[in-house]
């Protein structure tokens, strides 16, 4: 009888049984950055930033060093991003600007959710009204002035006519989250915060106190003034914004900015958390932190997010919660397309039914346990890329160009091995799974082209800028 008693507890408490039978689920809080690289997090090894709230949220909880988005089909790469978040589905079957199949906001709220969103919203004005019938303090865009940002709402099924917010748009962000939070909840709730931050412009209020001196920030271990050959990429609006060959003062005096806005998000969600943890919610629900893509900001060259560098597609990932290890790190794979059905299977929620990615309960419990054994990933048609535990290829087709890196030794990128002959096996195996893995994506690019641009590039002169 003891046995039963302490194998129905198990299960009970065991991540992907959270929800036991006729009980209420936990809820979810879920807070996304915008373009925030996976290396601006203190507690996770930064040690020239100020990111404390996010760092108590590391404490509580298990953190991911190797999640990714996969990728994009257009140069706005959070607009896929967010696509494939929040419907489990891949880079190459999503519509990146109509979610047109049941997401998984809908399969929450199937299940008994309260589901509620403010923040920025990218994926058309239909699909927010589907996924989120409850939202306030919306952006409907891109990128704006952040003191500036036009503000709406979704009441009777409909999003109302914007109005100039009257605070900074993650300041109103996180004050509609936390009267939500503040509110009495019958059913349990998916409350989803997509910040506009720290997305560029680096707009913060003057009298946010966090200031970094330029000069004391060190430039990527993989800086470089030029990218060694034209990706495919190279005169795009975000590799415009600071001139080539890239001046080392102007690339720290940028990432100086870049830190200033991570820190002051870093205040916002210490806002929302601390209205979590007052709040009678707080034993009971399950905290995300993810970021819907990294950014290059000087490392090898670049400055956006076209890219198949680390920099740009790894993305920071904690869970904290209920059954949630914690203080733990994670070497398991995933995708950011595989954190919802994750959260689904933690909440009991049943999968849309055309949700793809895959969970990874096991590995909050017990975080040396490994998720997806590789992962591959994709920009336009110029660009593509595999990594398993250590090696990681990338291909560039319209230059006849590949690069092979050990992930291990080598985590910046900086050396490429593709030429080595003791490597010339590996390459021709990784294209081969490349090969592979596109045709289980149903991703057509060709990793190869008949006629090949030159892989030389000299950049635009000011005049012809």
């Amino acid at each position: 009888m003891r046995c039963a008693i302490a194998m129905l507890a198990l299960a009970v408490c065991t991540p992907g049984t959270v929800r036991g039978a006729g009980a209420k689920g936990p809820n979810v809080l879920f807070l996304f950055a915008d373009d925030q690289r996976a290396d601006t997090i203190a507690a996770l090894g930064n040690r020239h930033i100020r990111t404390p709230n996010l760092d108590r949220l590391v404490r509580r909880g298990v953190s991911f060093d190797r999640a990714y988005m996969q990728g994009g089909l257009n140069g706005a790469t959070c607009v896929p991003s967010r696509a494939m978040l929040l419907s489990g589905r891949c880079l190459f079957r999503i519509d990146e600007k109509l979610l047109r199949d049941e997401t998984w906001p809908e399969a929450f709220a199937k299940a008994g959710y309260a589901t509620f969103a403010t923040g920025k919203w990218h994926n058309g004005e239909k699909s927010l009204v589907r996924c989120f019938p409850e939202a306030r303090g919306i952006f409907v865009g891109g990128m704006t002035n952040p003191l500036k940002a036009p503000l709406a709402d979704v009441e009777g099924g409909k999003l109302t006519a914007p109005k100039l917010g009257s605070k900074h748009a993650c300041t109103v962000f996180a004050d509609e989250a936390i009267k939500f939070l503040n509110r009495k909840h019958e059913k349990p709730f998916f409350c989803y915060v997509p910040f506009d931050a720290p997305h560029d412009p680096h707009i913060v209020p003057d009298d946010f106190p966090i200031r970094y001196d330029a000069g004391q920030i060190p430039l990527p271990h993989n800086f470089l003034p030029q990218h060694p050959f034209n990706n495919g990429e190279m005169s795009i609006r975000d590799e415009t914004l600071l001139a080539w060959p890239r001046d080392p003062k102007q690339v720290r005096e940028l990432i100086a900015e870049y830190f200033r806005y991570v820190s002051y998000l870093d205040s916002e969600i210490g806002r929302v958390l601390d209205a979590l943890d007052k709040s009678p919610h707080a034993n009971n629900t399950i905290v995300v932190f993810a970021a819907d893509s990294g950014v290059a900001r000087g490392s090898h060259g670049l400055i956006g997010k076209q890219n198949c560098y680390e920099h740009s597609l790894r993305v920071p990932l904690v869970f904290a919660g209920p059954a949630i290890a914690q203080h733990k790190r994670t070497a398991a794979m995933c995708y950011l397309f595989d954190v919802l059905p994750t959260l689904g299977k933690l909440c009991g929620v049943p999968p849309p039914r055309t949700s793809e990615g895959l969970e990874f309960s096991q590995a909050l419990a017990d975080p040396t346990r490994a998720a997806r054994p590789h992962l591959v990933f994709g920009y336009k048609n110029v660009q593509r890329a595999v990594r398993d535990d250590r090696w990681k290829l990338i291909r560039y087709p319209q230059v006849g160009t590949t690069q092979l890196f050990d992930l291990r030794t080598d985590p910046d990128e900086v050396t490429d091995l593709s030429a080595k002959p003791e490597h010339a096996a590996r390459v021709k195996e990784l294209l081969t799974l490349l090969g592979t893995e596109q045709q289980r994506f149903d991703d057509t690019a060709p990793l190869s082209v008949a006629k090949p641009f030159r892989a030389e590039w000299t950049p635009p002169s000011k005049k012809e800028k």
